[in-house]
């Protein structure tokens, strides 16, 4: 693409202030009392869209976390292209076991280390850049939508609701994920299908009082032998 590499190079600097900025927020979805950061999150993704050129963004309410959302529409006749991301990420503990402070990402032989720098603020902000880029020399030949959610590391729970809610908003052809691998340094990798979780929990109730195994033991089961067997099949 003409002039990828010119623009990077030109824009190094801030494209790390900013990715740094956006690391040092602890947005740990799954612990309450980092909720305020998820706002702090939501509130810079919005300004990263923007000052990329999206013809506008806006933080969404869930029952949970907030949702970021940004499209630049340059005709309805073209394809549209839904980058999906998510802005929280896992706890840190043990903290003793890092060898820096995980959210005061640092650059060690050319990677940044730090919580969300790879899972999934770093690839993401990729996106957000590429979009920059292409917007910015005009190249840009699509239009593209963002949606950075906050609870993807607690199984994006209220995520479903938003998109029934906003299905006409949110209409793509295609959705873009890169919270994915590569096969190595250098090699483009293209991941074409990601597994989902499924969650249960199950409770198995036994006798309330210890049964001789001898009288009991071929009529009544033992908890413990049935969640072995259950797990086992």
């Amino acid at each position: 693409m003409e002039g990828l590499k010119g623009y990077i190079s030109e824009n190094k600097k801030r494209f790390l202030s900013e990715l740094f900025e956006l690391l040092r927020i602890p947005s740990i979805s799954s612990i309450e009392s980092h909720k305020g950061d998820m706002y702090k999150a939501a509130e810079m993704w919005k300004k990263i869209l923007l000052d990329g050129g999206v013809d506008r963004a806006e933080i969404y309410e869930t029952a949970g976390n907030p949702i970021t959302y940004g499209e630049k529409i340059i005709d309805d006749k073209l394809p549209t292209v839904m980058v999906y991301g998510h802005m929280d990420v896992m706890p840190v503990d043990p903290i003793d076991l890092w060898d820096t402070d995980p959210f005061e990402p640092v650059v060690k032989d050319g990677n940044i280390y730090g919580r969300g720098a790879d899972d999934d603020k770093g690839q993401s902000f990729m996106h957000a850049k590429a979009f920059e880029f292409m917007v910015k020399t005009k190249q840009l030949p699509c239009n593209v939508k963002f949606l950075i959610e906050g609870e993807e590391e607690v199984g994006s729970v209220h995520l479903p609701a938003f998109c029934k809610e906003h299905k006409d908003m949110l209409k793509a052809d295609v959705i873009l994920v890169s919270d994915t691998s590569m096969i190595a340094p250098g090699i483009p990798s293209i991941t074409t299908g990601l597994r989902g979780l499924a969650y249960w929990e199950v409770e198995v109730t036994g006798p309330n009082r210890d049964l001789h195994s001898g009288l009991f033991g071929g009529a009544v089961a033992n908890p413990i032998n049935v969640l072995a067997q259950m797990i086992a099949r």
